[in-house]
């Protein structure tokens, strides 16, 4: 069951892109080497070439620092039978004594579909447990819930072409320009093209609402007010598609009653939601009057106690006006993850089981029939907060995570830790040994090695239904092997040999595609009949399809791209129901104590919790440590400063975090990025402060809105230290890690002054060369460590109120010789030369100081500033910070 070697001498192979949703088409050029040259797959139809900043650096990602190349039971070394041996004996153990129910697994978005069938057929079908849930529990399951209660299924109704062809397009709870930069791309490349006007809704105005013709900056929580008064405001103006409503819906009256009762006009809208009155009336109008209009949903709306009311709340609107499975028109879902869509078909959500059905009773026996299942599970598992909560009850006894990070991304995070201590076995199938999650430990811990990006092979799903190659371009490194393998390799150890003798992904695939098809009428949305007797050749060659792909009919082996245009949908009536959802409210509302809402979310150049996109230096360079957007006024009243610091704290725990002060936040609320974690910032995690407290109906944790309060701290000193290995951090430091070209970069602070470092960095370097410059009177402190010319560290120590600028060091730092003039601009702190000044385009590498630069020398437009210097001509994700840039510029020259 091994994987096949790739064929390195093939110029180019084709694969997917291992981020979000969006599911881009890369070409890999594999060096024979272990390296890998990334070009973007031009004749793919998600992203025809582009790349984003994240998408273009993978090349940097993939070497073998900090792999896991070894199994190894309670920290040491085993062989694969030894490890193997003791994860099935400790499950066959665990079962016989407590239950199958005593067993959990954790799965990702991020493994492959034919790795989460394998899961999912082994937990829910033979060892009989239904706890299996996924990470993709915490960015879009309140998606799915809203789908299956509109449509009767987890359909996502319409494709990527319907942001080229819609005339409006409004964005809810999207940071689409950082976060799905290459659809962003298009959604602006149709407003050059065809007017298209662009509208975000978000507590943030993120760089997405920079972009934006209208932004709608409501209070946390209310989206379904607004779009229940965007309902009310559609039938008391006609707009409503009234045979539609007539001929394909159901609930329409009672759904249009609530939203009356909760936002009768724009007038109550604008109470309930906090914005403006004429800027609601303004959206109200806009959608009304276009009927090409495209509503994308993410994180923003689902990431709350009522994330399923929030899509359903859009999804009414689009029922309401016929706007939905039509070219340029419909609800529109985009996904966190490279495969959240792929669990979703077989079944990785405890609520679901494979090819998209639940748990009637025929569906159950269905089930059992194709796997010939005896131990098939007849209910709903427990999600992810609830899985968690049982590990810390001691209800559940073995948990196994695959390629998932729960101890930075899951809320309550510490809790979390300390609950899995207590485990009698923890399995952990990871590709980085050092990620939090592998670090931890229960009485018997087991690590397995997995394969990574570039060794796997197999099948994702992007937001638009459209199933995509994942291709091996690397070999396997050390013992790594394919999660499928090793989960059938368990399999066999417990006596279920014979139903999974897999012996390739291909094989897999087909039973995944086959059950979809096995009794399926039509009335399942779900269906890849087509492609059930699909032969290994044409796997290997497969083409990106999106589902359903039926056996006959005319979507027959070709997918379609569109569903419900003939308003048919997957209910026992066929008609879609509306939802007459609830009052928005807080989870947690402020107290006295904690006055502020914290919202967590992503970055632009960085991916989950660090693991892939922390070894990029590009990467790395804007953002390099953990910090916290705060408005003006709240800065003012706690006596925070740009670039200070700030102890930011829940019910559940602080960080320590960088502040920084914007108008881009409302007033009492915070945002703090949940990428930083114990591998890459001494005090940084974000999640571990969320509440998480679960949408009744999807079991989404809340990590957009929980309860805070922030407070000054000041550190003696601050700076920089470079080094060519990752240097622990003295105790004592807060420091963030980031990696630097040459090496490995720590930004700290610490309550020691200059002469203390001084004395310190003396004792990390012994038998090195070290040239220093000392002011202790400034609290100054900078040092070169040399060996036999080779520089090998760099320190800057200064006052606690100065922010490091590590910019011109890392240039110098790049370069593994030391000159005369680098060790003085290391001292000092002054180039001979300009410096690029901190990144602004990751993806071709341009700093602030040149797109300055480039605009004091006449670039007058974003397109002129990449002319000249190439920034913004990429993905674009970086082009609102450069029209920030050029106002005051242009200001100035017309005044």
């Amino acid at each position: 069951m091994s994987q096949p070697a790739p064929d390195l001498a093939a110029p180019a192979v084709k694969t997917t892109c291992p981020y979000c949703g969006v599911g881009c088409g890369v070409l890999a050029t594999p060096d024979g080497q272990g390296g890998v040259a990334i070009a973007g797959d031009p004749e793919h139809p998600a992203n025809f070439g582009r790349l984003c900043s994240k998408g273009s650096a993978l090349g940097e990602t993939v070497d073998l620092g900090d792999r896991l190349l070894a199994p190894t039971v309670d920290g040491q070394t085993v062989s694969w039978e030894g490890a193997l041996g003791t994860v099935a004996g400790g499950l066959r153990r665990i079962a016989e004594q407590h239950g199958p129910d005593a067993i959990a697994f954790y799965l990702s978005g991020q493994i492959l579909t034919e790795d989460y069938y394998v899961a999912n057929k082994l937990a829910k079908g033979f060892l009989g447990t239904p706890h299996v849930d996924t990470n993709s529990r915490l960015c879009m399951s309140s998606a799915v819930a809203a789908h299956r209660r509109a449509f009767g299924s987890d359909t996502v109704p319409g494709c990527y072409e319907d942001l080229d062809e819609a005339d409006l397009i409004v964005l809810v709870g999207s940071n689409a320009a950082w976060c799905h930069p290459i659809l962003f791309r298009r959604m602006v490349d149709a407003r050059a093209k065809r007017g298209t006007k662009i509208v975000t809704v978000d507590p943030r105005r993120t760089q997405t609402g920079e972009e934006a013709d209208l932004h709608l900056g409501l209070q946390p929580g209310t989206d379904s007010a607004l779009f229940s008064g965007l309902l009310a405001y559609l039938a008391g103006q006609a707009k409503l598609d009234g045979r539609f409503i007539e001929e394909h819906t159901a609930g329409f009256e009672g759904a249009l009653e609530r939203a009356r009762q909760i936002a009768p006009d724009a007038a109550a809208t604008a109470r309930a939601t906090g914005l403006a009155e004429a800027d609601v009336q303004a959206f109200f109008e806009l959608f009304a009057r276009t009927k090409r209009v495209v509503t994308a949903f993410s994180q923003g709306a689902n990431q709350s106690a009522q994330g399923t009311d929030k899509g359903n709340a859009i999804i009414n609107c689009h029922l309401a006006t016929g706007r939905i499975g039509q070219p340029g028109m419909g609800p529109l879902s985009l996904t966190g993850q490279p495969n959240a869509m792929g669990g979703r078909e077989v079944g990785g959500l405890a609520n679901m089981l494979a090819a998209h059905m639940h748990f009637a009773p025929e569906e159950v026996d269905r089930v059992r029939r194709f796997w010939k299942a005896p131990n098939i599970i007849t209910g709903e598992g427990m999600k992810a907060v609830a899985l968690f909560e049982a590990i810390e009850r001691g209800k559940i006894k073995a948990l196994w995570v695959i390629g998932t990070n729960p101890l930075v991304s899951m809320p309550r995070a510490d809790r979390i830790r300390e609950a899995i201590k207590g485990l009698d076995l923890y399995v952990v199938s990871e590709a980085v040994a050092t990620s939090d999650s592998a670090r931890a430990t229960g009485q018997k811990t087991v690590l397995l090695p997995a394969l990574a990006w570039g060794e796997k092979d197999g099948t994702v799903t992007n937001s638009e239904r459209r199933i995509s190659r994942q291709r091996a371009f690397l070999k396997a490194p050390g013992q790594a092997r394919a999660d499928w393998a090793i989960l059938c390799d368990v399999a066999r150890r417990l006596g279920h040999g014979e139903d999974f003798a897999y012996n390739s992904a291909v094989e897999i695939f087909r039973e995944h595609a086959a059950l979809s098809a096995f009794e399926n009428d039509g009335t399942r949305d779900f269906d890849l009949g087509g492609l059930a007797e699909i032969d290994r050749r044409a796997y290997d060659v497969h083409l990106p399809m999106q589902w359903p792909v039926p056996k006959r009919g005319p979507d027959a082996k070709k997918g379609r791209a569109r569903l419900f245009a003939d308003g048919r949908f997957y209910t026992f009536d066929q008609r879609a129901r509306f939802v007459a959802v609830q009052p928005p409210a807080l989870a947690q509302p402020v107290t006295a104590e904690r006055p502020l809402v914290l919202n967590t979310g992503r970055i632009r150049d960085h991916w989950h919790t660090m693991t892939r996109t922390g070894k990029s230096q590009r990467l790395s360079a804007h953002r390099a440590v953990p910090f916290v957007e705060i408005h003006p006024d709240d800065a003012a009243r706690y006596r925070l400063s740009d670039g200070g610091f700030a102890r930011v704290a829940t019910d559940l725990g602080s960080a320590i975090l960088e502040v920084t002060v914007t108008d881009a936040v409302l007033p009492g609320s915070i945002f703090v990025p949940m990428h930083w974690s114990d591998m890459t910032a001494s005090d940084g995690r974000a999640a571990a402060l969320a509440r998480g407290i679960p949408d009744p109906v999807s079991g989404q944790p809340e990590l957009k809105a929980t309860p805070a309060s922030v407070e000054a701290v000041a550190y003696r000193s601050r700076g920089y230290l470079l080094t060519r290995d990752a240097q622990a951090a003295p105790a004592g430091w807060w420091w963030a890690r980031a990696t630097v070209s040459g090496g490995s970069g720590l930004i700290f602070a610490t309550q020691e002054g200059s002469r203390e470092m001084a004395l310190s960095v003396r004792g990390m370097f012994p038998g090195h060369e070290l040239a220093e410059y000392v002011d202790h009177a400034r609290g100054l402190y900078r040092c070169v460590v040399t060996r036999d010319d080779h520089l090998v560290a760099a320190l800057s120590v200064a006052p606690g109120d100065r922010r490091p600028d590590w910019e011109l060091a890392k240039g110098v730092f790049a370069a593994p010789d030391i000159e005369a003039i680098d060790r003085r601009t290391l001292l000092s702190g002054r180039a001979a030369t300009a410096s690029t000044g901190p990144v602004v385009c990751a993806c071709h590498g341009v700093g602030l100081d040149v797109i300055t630069a480039t605009i004091a020398a006449g670039a007058g437009s974003v397109e002129a500033v990449g002319a000249a210097c190439k920034a913004g001509t990429n993905c674009g994700s970086c082009i609102p910070e450069i029209r920030k840039l050029l106002s005051p510029a242009l200001a100035r020259s017309a005044a």
